[in-house]
């Protein structure tokens, strides 16, 4: 019997097993540990919340992640009984059963399993361990390690502590909707409950608006933060938080008023940007940073490779001090939607694009202004980046001409998959895309368009237009 075949049995097996819910839970005492992971995924998806929790209490793997089981319409209901159902502490009742469970991770990972190999025997035993927090398990084995490996451990050395330390790994949002109050109001309960047992280890962090309640924040360690996102914060705010958040290595930031995008504010807010080694992300939206982008490209890392700048009022000057940048030869991702950088001259832009041919993959150029005579001048660059993957220039005035013309020199970059591009003028009353569009004109566009990937063999291509 093939892989594929028991693994269905399995699933179905599960199921069976979860259609009697008092029947499931009694069942676990016995379960074999190799259909834990099959029952906890069907208990998951069909939203089996009692079975859930006792699965976590006598969960026989050191962590636990739902990865990619979890999705947005997964309820706080869920995540709440699986943490309920965490053994920090061994049984009052029981003197030699000691909870396996570690790590529960209830972030959204697309790339994990639901627990790791344990075959291994060299640390972690699982690779999302905590690697900051001082008292966090990767910590201290790391430590017990390097005391048996230099031989320290002798029969007098201090005895194993009566409890480990078990680490909550999540993605919070903070904002101002009654459930999300009384999520995090119910981690905080935990914390205190636990506390010095529990490390609530936050790598996500999303704070949406001002208003919102912040008290959750005290109770976090911020120094394991990899992502923050905040809208609609003064510089002040964001930079009090950055102070803290030395590990970060992704910062989206949008709706940052005007009046503090200069003077001191600014000043101190790069110089906390700059102490950020890690940073590979940043994306600033709706930030004016009109020729102010040299100061920003001075005190980043080298290394980042995404930058996103969307509505940041760049002038062609702020081009050209990305051209002129360490980080230009090392761009995977770049967005400069939004912006009129193609108004005056398109000589800096097309520099740049030299510059990051050898790595970019993704380039957004939404509602640039570029026009014909613009992208007939870049064509020669932008054929040039070999690894580009996605190009998206909607709301753009092009003609069907130069439309085609793209087409056929891209069709040549055997790793370009999709092709965002606006829908040409002659398909609108007026070219500003305020007219009325002609449907039957588009569906010619379209069709011309398919006609000419086929012929090019390149009907890998996905070309679309973008919603107007």
């Amino acid at each position: 019997m093939d892989q594929k075949a028991t693994a269905t049995l399995l699933d179905l097996a599960a199921k069976c097993l979860l259609s009697n819910e008092p029947s499931a839970i009694h069942a676990l005492e016995e379960l074999p540990r190799d259909l834990f992971v099959p029952l906890f995924i069907a208990a998951f998806l069909g939203r089996h919340i009692k079975v859930l929790k006792e699965m976590v209490k006598v969960w026989p793997f050191h962590c636990l992640h739902i990865g990619t089981l979890y999705t947005e319409e997964t309820c706080y209901e869920i995540l709440e009984a699986m943490i309920d159902g965490l053994q920090i502490l061994p049984a009052q009742n029981s003197s030699t059963w000691v909870p396996k469970l570690r790590i529960l991770d209830l972030r959204q990972d697309l790339d994990y399993a639901t627990t790791c190999s344990e075959v291994t025997t060299t640390l972690p035993f699982c690779f999302q361990s905590c690697v900051y927090f001082q008292q966090s398990i990767f910590k201290i084995e790391e430590t017990q390690q390097n005391v048996s490996c230099f031989k320290i451990v002798n029969s007098e050395s201090e005895p194993h502590s009566a409890w480990e330390p078990v680490e909550l790994l999540v993605d919070l949002s903070i904002s101002d909707t009654l459930r999300t109050k009384q999520f995090l109001s119910f981690l905080q309960s935990k914390v205190e409950q636990n506390f010095g047992t529990l490390h609530l280890c936050c790598r996500g962090l999303k704070i949406d608006t001002t208003s919102a309640d912040k008290s959750i924040l005290q109770f976090l360690d911020l120094g394991c933060i990899d992502h923050l996102e905040m809208d609609q914060a003064d510089l002040s705010e964001i930079t009090s938080l950055l102070a803290q958040m030395i590990h970060l290595n992704s910062l989206s930031l949008s709706d940052i008023p005007f009046k503090s995008c200069k003077g001191i504010h600014f000043r101190t807010f790069l110089i906390w940007l700059g102490k950020l080694e890690n940073l590979q992300e940043l994306s600033l939206s709706s930030i004016c940073l009109r020729n102010q982008l040299h100061k920003l490209l001075r005190v980043l890392p080298p290394e980042l490779d995404t930058l996103y700048l969307p509505y940041c009022n760049l002038s062609n000057r702020d081009v050209t001090a990305l051209s002129q940048s360490s980080q230009a030869t090392q761009l995977v991702l770049l967005n400069l939607s939004d912006n009129q950088i193609f108004s005056e001259v398109y000589e800096p832009f097309q520099i740049l694009l030299e510059k990051v041919s050898d790595t970019l993959q993704l380039l957004e150029l939404n509602n640039c202004l570029i026009t014909d005579s613009v992208l007939s001048a870049l064509l020669p660059a932008l054929s040039h980046c070999s690894h580009l993957r996605v190009f998206s220039f909607a709301s753009n005035p092009i003609s069907m001409l130069m439309l085609t013309r793209l087409l056929q020199h891209l069709t040549s970059l055997m790793e370009l998959k999709h092709v965002i591009y606006p829908v040409p003028v002659h398909c609108y009353e007026h070219w500003d895309f305020h007219g009325r569009l002609d449907q039957q004109k588009l569906a010619e566009v379209q069709a011309q368009l398919k006609v000419m990937l086929q012929t090019a063999q390149r009907e890998d291509m996905n070309w679309t237009t973008s919603p107007q």
